[in-house]
């Protein structure tokens, strides 16, 4: 509570970005009885329908209700940005954390392999990925939660190094303390503020990826609707026709990045030391 305070009344921009990732989640989790017709119902009468009271953002060159679709697609961008999230901060974490701990070779070894994976494009290794690992959501959250935990871990790798280095660790160390007590007890709470501050910007970041990886076609199969995939789909072929097939799946993309982002800003303000020193 004390956090959520401490958001409200010294970032508002912040809380305005908290709340509308909790309206998106919202969105995600009931989206099956908040929309008014399933992602897939087609109608080719009402096909490429403007926006009216019937359909608040028109329909798809198959009369599908773009409302509807966009609704869907939260659940998509929602489930991959978090679970993708989540694979890469455990992931990253366990390699920043033991490689800036242990150091020396081990730290060596670990580094030449994250520098070796950094050395390629995040969007060709995900791509890569996912035609090895083939069609399906399962495969975009493994793909994308590998391809971002080894940026992820050079951030918790240098928090890492700079708890390794205070004078409590050398008295556990000094007292017997085995080193996966001193890792669970003493350094993993004490970086657990950056590893949050890194999860919530790097959330907005994996929903664009999905997004662009759904837009060359690698993404979530249809007919499941993405809003990458509904950008490439139909929003590219009918730009001019029916512009409202573009711009609606593209707001609700920018509304998500732009909470996530603003939330990650915030959170960061707040829980780092340094900046809260400032």
């Amino acid at each position: 509570m004390t956090l959520v305070r401490a958001l409200v009344t010294k970032k508002p921009i912040g809380a305005i970005g908290g709340a509308i990732v909790l309206i998106l989640l919202a969105v995600a989790l009931f989206a099956d009885r908040l929309a008014p017709h399933h992602f897939n119902e087609t109608s080719l009468i009402d096909a490429l329908q403007p926006p009216s009271r019937a359909h608040w953002f028109g329909t798809d060159e198959l009369g599908r209700d773009l409302y509807s679709r966009i609704l869907y697609g939260a659940q998509v961008s929602m489930t991959v940005g978090l679970a993708a999230t989540a694979i890469a901060v455990l992931l990253g974490a366990a390699i920043g954390v033991v490689s800036g701990y242990f150091g020396r070779r081990l730290d060596l070894a670990l580094q030449r392999l994250v520098d070796a994976w950094l050395a390629f494009p995040g969007l060709v290794m995900v791509i890569v990925l996912l035609v090895l690992l083939g069609p399906g959501l399962g495969s975009v959250i493994l793909a994308l939660g590998i391809s971002q935990a080894f940026p992820q871990s050079r951030i918790i790798r240098g928090a890492t190094l700079v708890v390794r280095e205070h004078a409590y660790i050398e008295a556990s160390r000094a007292s017997g303390a085995s080193h996966r007590r001193v890792l669970l007890r003493h350094v993993l709470p004490n970086v657990v503020a950056p590893i949050i501050v890194s999860a919530s910007t790097y959330v907005s970041f994996v929903i664009l990826i999905e997004a662009a990886v759904s837009f060359l076609g690698y993404g979530v199969p249809p007919p499941r609707p993405s809003w990458g995939g509904m950008l490439s789909a139909t929003g590219r072929s009918y730009m001019v026709r029916a512009p409202w097939l573009s711009f609606f799946p593209g707001l609700a993309l920018t509304l998500a990045i732009f909470a996530f982002n603003v939330l990650g800003d915030a959170l960061r303000d707040l829980l780092d030391p340094r900046l809260r020193a400032a």
